[in-house]
């Protein structure tokens, strides 16, 4: 099986690179091994919080030069700050495309509610996320914080504690919801997915409006686990619309609803533009000649390789096993690719639990293209993209999504360039063998007129020495 790209990995990295490239009219297929981090995420996307040195980036598109002077080997800063702000726009642009709603903007940052009642700063949310203007207080009234009954994942008491604390209205509640019976029997099902599924029916809706309208009488506005609104936000919105008042969704504790969706919409996007998806299967070998990816191996397929022209690898950092790590060195279990500079062992870890850990940096060394390298030397076609990059924090930094995706598209365009280029320049070719052969046709047909008046020229020639022969006879 031939494309024009295959990419390792399908996550928020891989399927944004998959969908670039198959907006550009390329083939491309991603190796997706199975659950990814954005199943476990808050649906939420980060560019970048904060600077290495603490500094808060509350725009963070004017902070790029400040990066790289702190972190010269952080992909933004091999990127380049103009293409971060390009790449950032255009992320914006295809989230939309994919029919996800989400709200902010690359040119400054604002805050979500976390599932506690904190705030924090961040790029894009989900539209039923409950958000607030870094300098504004968020001012939506009288707030119910309404939790189910028996599940653990989200406590209402404590979120609207910590809005109180915020100066805000807020009051906390359960709901007892008896179509969820079933599964309080057992707390290891009652999670956020599995209630999505039974909240999700449309037979159940008139139920859910009876137990939860009597609990926000006197409330302005409305704030729920994200445990509704598995497939799609029809029932988000029609609980809101039955309600009669704004409704709020924040993300519980993992496998996370808002993430789930988030990336069942980026599949979904990606195959409808023409991607092909191999879930389920796991890269086993790659085969590199003379510095170039010529195929690789997985799982599922055996011994029929995958070729491309390029290839990216997105497959994650530890906790997708992009990244391994043994007691006293870190590894891509892959290539053994080279990776950014690694410390002594008890350097890995910092002792304050909350500070950056040296490990977090840990990652896959590229070039300026963010082509990846092994021993010192560029593997031309092997683009490097997402958690498996080296030289930053996505935690303390807060730019994990935003990585992900900038790297992602960076190396969607440098190979639609470079398959551009040499479709330009085998179209090139082409011309020259055209104009050569149309060159030969005509010196062949020049060549074959000139023949034949020669042949002409000597006919005529024998002729008339025929004729001054007979004359010299009769003389």
């Amino acid at each position: 099986m031939k494309y024009d790209a295959v990419v390792m990995g399908g996550g928020l990295a891989g399927l944004l690179c998959g969908i670039r490239l198959t907006q550009s009219g390329l083939s491309c297929a991603i190796v997706s091994a199975g659950q990814n981090a954005l199943h476990f995420s808050s649906g939420s996307l980060d560019l970048l919080t904060h600077l290495p040195d603490g500094q808060v980036a509350e725009k963070p598109l004017s902070m790029l030069s400040a990066l790289k002077a702190q972190a010269p080997t952080h992909p933004y800063s091999l990127i380049g700050e103009a293409q971060v702000a390009v790449l950032a726009q255009m992320a914006e642009s295809i989230l939309q495309q994919t029919g996800i709603r989400l709200k902010g903007s690359c040119e400054e940052n604002h805050y979500r509610i976390t599932p506690l009642g904190h705030k924090r700063m961040t790029w894009l949310s989900p539209e039923v996320v409950p958000t607030a203007s870094l300098h504004q207080k968020m001012d939506i009234g009288k707030i119910a914080v309404v939790g189910i009954e028996g599940f653990l994942d989200f406590q209402p008491q404590m979120v609207a504690d910590e809005l109180q604390r915020e100066g805000l209205s807020a009051s906390a509640h359960y709901v007892h919801l008896p179509l969820l019976d079933r599964l309080r029997e057992n707390p290891s099902e009652f999670r956020a997915v599995n209630v999505a599924r039974w909240l999700d029916r449309t037979e159940n809706m008139t139920q859910i409006i009876e137990e939860i309208s009597p609990l926000v009488v006197d409330a302005e506005a409305v704030f729920l686990p994200a445990c509704i609104g598995l497939d799609s936000e029809e029932p988000v919105l029609e609980l809101q619309r039955r309600l009669g008042k704004p409704l709020y969704l924040l993300p519980t504790l993992p496998p996370s609803l808002l993430g789930i969706r988030l990336h069942e919409c980026l599949l979904r996007q990606f195959r409808r533009q023409g991607g092909i998806v191999m879930p389920g299967d796991k890269v086993t070998s790659v085969n590199c000649i003379n510095g170039r990816v010529e195929s690789i191996q997985t799982r599922n397929h055996g011994d029929i390789s995958l070729k491309a022209k390029h290839f990216v690898l997105a497959t994650g950092s530890f906790f997708n096993n992009g990244l391994v790590a043994e007691f006293d060195r870190v590894y891509e279990p892959l290539m053994e690719l080279d990776l950014c500079d690694i410390s002594e062992r008890a350097k890995w870890t910092n002792k304050q639990f909350f500070a950056s850990q040296p490990y977090m940096a840990f990652g896959v060394k590229t070039d300026g293209k963010l082509r990846a390298q092994k021993g010192g030397v560029t593997i031309n076609n092997l683009y490097v993209a997402g958690a498996v990059l080296g030289g930053f924090d996505p935690l303390t930094q807060g730019c994990g999504a935003g990585v992900s995706m900038i790297s992602a598209l960076f190396a969607a365009n440098e190979i639609i360039g470079e398959i551009s280029k040499n479709e330009a320049m085998q179209a090139e070719v082409a011309q020259w063998v055209f104009s050569i052969r149309a060159l030969k046709a005509v010196l062949n047909a020049r060549c074959v007129l000139l023949i034949a008046l020669l042949q002409k020229l000597i006919h005529c020639t024998q002729g008339q020495n025929k004729q001054v022969q007979m004359a010299s006879v009769y003389a």
